[in-house]
């Protein structure tokens, strides 16, 4: 008996190093989506916070209303778009910067890497202010190059679907810097042997890109996949700092909807249930992109 305890006692360690993030996580994560998912039955507004016993509870009834929504659909339609164009093009344009600045090491690629990942620590208030100037119609910085060639105003953030891809390239140039940083340093951990015995049978540039670095960057590609599409299906700050998601709800996400209803409609129990419909889309889809991983190969 003795000589469990001791040993117990030897083992704590590894619990005890743990311990702060489980507590953290346990408290601000656990705890929170297990009463936000018992809110999502209920009937909760400003006059159950204030008096608990205003609270009904209504079983999917919040579920049902989400299904009939306009708003609700509007956003799931809106987000799909969002991840279809946005995901694909942070994903490329990271990967292409990073294999750009891998060629050098010298001063000015230093610079090129500060200069492509500060957008990334940007606050987005900043960034907002900074942009919508850009994208006003009457006097914005874009509208003036177009007009050079003659190309009449366009309506950046007044139209419905040029609302969305403006947007999206907003939030392009904000989230390529950490990607990047992320290809750039899987990058520089192939080991120089690979290319060099590529080189010896013959092989092109372009050739050691699609049969060397590419399969070699296969951890990376996936890890950057799945967070770049789990941060777009949450896609909120730029709707909610450019647009507010008009015009129209042309641009609103699910993630602006849920706080719409929960914040400024106090409609608590029906945001709850919006914010479970998207927890289960970013499961499922998280769950897709490891179904999709191809069996771990070495190489």
């Amino acid at each position: 008996m003795k000589k469990l305890l001791n040993q117990a006692y030897k083992d704590r360690h590894p619990y005890l190093f743990i311990a702060p993030a489980v507590i953290l996580l346990t408290v601000f994560s656990i705890i929170p989506i297990i009463i936000a998912f018992v809110i999502s039955f209920t009937d909760l507004d400003l006059k159950g916070l204030a008096d608990w016993s205003n609270i009904n509870f209504i079983g999917f009834e919040n579920y049902l209303g989400l299904v009939e929504d306009d708003t609700f659909i509007t956003s799931l339609l809106n987000t799909a778009f969002y991840v279809c164009i946005g995901v694909p093009l942070v994903i490329i344009s990271s990967l292409s910067i990073a294999l750009l600045l891998n060629y050098g090491s010298n001063m000015l690629f230093s610079v090129f890497r500060s200069v492509y990942y500060m957008p990334s620590i940007t606050n987005i208030i900043a960034v907002a202010v900074i942009w919508g100037y850009l994208y006003n119609t009457e006097y914005g910085l874009f509208n003036f190059l177009l007009s050079i060639v003659n190309v009449d105003n366009i309506p950046w953030l007044e139209e419905r679907t040029i609302a969305k891809i403006s947007l999206i390239i907003l939030a392009v140039w904000k989230g390529i810097g950490i990607n990047m940083i992320i290809f750039l340093a899987a990058l520089q951990g192939i080991p120089r042997s690979y290319y060099e015995a590529a080189e010896m049978d013959g092989a092109n540039r372009l050739q050691m890109l699609f049969n060397v670095t590419l399969p070699l960057l296969r951890y990376a590609t996936f890890f950057v996949t799945v967070t770049t599409l789990i941060g777009w299906m949450q896609f909120f700050e730029e709707p909610f700092v450019m647009t507010d998601g008009g015009p129209l709800d042309g641009t609103i996400s699910i993630a602006l909807f849920i706080y719409k209803e929960g914040f400024q409609y106090s409609q608590f129990g029906y945001a709850a249930a919006g914010s479970f419909v998207l927890f289960i889309l970013i499961i499922i889809m998280t769950l897709f992109q490891f179904k999709l991983r191809k069996s771990d190969t070495e190489y």
